[in-house]
């Protein structure tokens, strides 16, 4: 009998084609009156690909028996609810760890010497006859990282090629990492040059690069966010960057994405990035894939490539 999954939202073509080929896959985003096909089929659904999970839909699915999540991020998933039902969790770390990394370097080199807005300053025939200005560079500044995970230690790597000084705030110092360690992250806000958030989102980091971090980090501080939007006080945020006391902000991420603060866009302080830190090919067919090998090992009795739960 063909195992039935279900995704409640668009997947990759090669990881939804992938799935079809191996499941009886239901669509539930596509289903017009969602609450009457779950109460008519609900029981038969056994595992969910994708994300977005919480209680009242695992309610609905009482023979759930895993939730493969497309994403290194697992706090839009009621973690607690499924660990209590014996439901398991994957995500799918590791593959997008180099994707995330480049593109950190790459926010921080664009802000740090103003690419696209100088893209724009040629396009509007503002050059020549105008100086587009000095700016400043990545060699010799420090770089805090907030969250020295698997992507940290990526970013890490690659700031060290830019000749960067590197330190890092985490729950735990690491002792096999040759970069110094803060137990305080205002410290290691004014420490720094650059802050480059890539901690975990959920209520553990909510808010954690509070209106003080970011008055530490200072009027010359940098400010780099490829985690959640959550993970910062995005209002005072808006405020510092708007006043000077806040040097510049490059935000792959934002706290209600894809709505974005209308006050940051005629900021010359800001590079936006529509949360495309792992939006490449290569990384993303290699997530899909690591999704459906989860699916595969559960449903063959096999060890988990990469549980949460």
């Amino acid at each position: 009998m063909t195992i039935e999954i279900l995704q409640t939202g668009p997947l990759l073509a090669s990881c939804e084609k992938a799935l079809a080929e191996r499941y009886t896959v239901h669509k539930l985003h596509e289903i017009a009156d969602k609450d009457a096909w779950l109460a008519a089929n609900g029981a038969r659904i056994r595992a969910h690909a994708g994300s977005g999970v919480q209680k009242p839909l695992m309610e609905k699915l009482p023979n759930l028996e895993i939730i493969a999540s497309f994403g290194v991020g697992y706090d839009n998933i009621d973690t607690a609810t499924a660990k209590a039902k014996n439901i398991r969790v994957t995500n799918t770390p590791d593959v997008l760890n180099d994707a995330v990394a480049e593109i950190t370097i790459g926010l921080m080199i664009s802000l740090a010497r103003r690419i696209p807005q100088g893209d724009q300053f040629v396009r509007t025939g503002k050059w020549p006859g105008n100086n587009f200005g000095l700016f400043s560079e990545l060699t010799g500044k420090t770089v805090g990282i907030l969250g020295l995970g698997r992507i940290g230690k990526e970013i890490a790597t690659r700031a060290q090629a830019m000749k960067m000084r590197v330190v890092y705030y985490g729950r735990h110092q690491q002792p096999s990492v040759p970069y110094i360690y803060y137990n305080n992250l205002e410290d290691m806000a004014r420490d720094s040059d650059w802050l480059v958030i890539i901690a975990p989102g959920g209520k553990g980091t909510e808010g954690i690069v509070s209106r003080q971090v970011l008055e530490a980090l200072g009027p010359q501080g940098m400010l780099v966010n490829v985690a959640r939007g959550t993970l910062i006080d995005e209002p005072a945020m808006v405020e510092l960057l708007q006043n000077g006391g806040l040097g510049g902000a490059a935000l792959d991420v934002f706290e209600k994405e894809p709505q974005v603060p209308e006050a940051l866009f005629g900021l010359d302080n800001v590079v936006l990035s529509p949360h495309q830190g792992s939006a490449t090919n290569q990384t993303r067919d290699a997530m899909g894939a690591l999704l459906v090998a989860n699916l595969e090992r559960h449903f063959a009795g096999e060890p988990l490539i990469s549980a949460v739960v």
